[in-house]
């Protein structure tokens, strides 16, 4: 069976490809959980939509300001230089392109690099694109993360989205819980494997030809 990582592993896995000196937006769910994984040697600010620029991670215990929460109304922290501000100039900042990276979930992630991230179409689904589709097209670089498969063994990589779509050939790369992949011309490169995962295997479980980035071992 694949090796798979947990989901702290994943986002620090995430959270070190986080350059020194980025803009960073954190999307509602598991993204969040990259803050908490930032490198202490680099300068990374945390931006969110609902008004808050240099957010830090989660509170300690006993210590959560109820006045301080993020887009997701998780209770959250702000660093020295923080910055608040009313939530259409946050919106400016995403789709004026000022934030170098941005972090999703995804329902679906197509070869080409669209995204749907907000609706399953189901019925009685209640929608929930917040600012995914002004992140998706404003930010430099998007970053999804996800699990591979869902939770009935369905692939998030497809060839094309069957849901929604939230962003337009936006997807830069995707870190799954047994890879990592880069969005290519040509479609996915499998960046990097996790434990004993093989790119034979991924392409079973995804349906998909899998080009490998340089270094990799199939």
């Amino acid at each position: 069976m694949t090796d798979r990582i947990s989901r702290d592993e994943l986002a620090a896995r995430v959270a070190a490809d986080i350059p020194d000196g980025a803009y960073v937006n954190l999307g509602i769910g598991a993204p969040t959980r990259v803050a908490d994984f930032l490198p202490a040697e680099r300068e990374i600010v945390l931006h969110t939509e609902n008004g808050l620029l240099g957010m830090g991670p989660a509170p300690a215990a006993g210590a959560i300001d109820p006045d301080l929460v993020n887009a997701g109304k998780q209770a959250v922290t702000a660093v020295a230089g923080a910055a608040y501000f009313h939530h259409a100039d946050s919106f400016a900042m995403m789709r004026g392109g000022h934030l170098d990276v941005c972090v999703l979930g995804a329902f679906q992630v197509a070869e080409n690099g669209d995204l749907a991230n907000w609706s399953t179409g189901a019925e009685g689904a209640i929608p929930a694109v917040g600012g995914a589709m002004d992140l998706a097209s404003g930010a430099k670089a998007v970053y999804v993360m996800t699990d591979l498969l869902t939770r009935t063994g369905e692939p998030k990589l497809v060839r094309a989205c069957s849901y929604p779509l939230t962003g337009i050939r936006c997807v830069t790369r995707v870190y799954t819980d047994r890879a990592v992949f880069d969005v290519t011309e040509r479609g996915f490169a499998v960046r990097e494997l996790f434990g004993s995962a093989t790119v034979a295997e991924l392409e079973e479980l995804t349906g998909l030809t899998l080009r490998t980035a340089a270094g990799v071992v199939a």
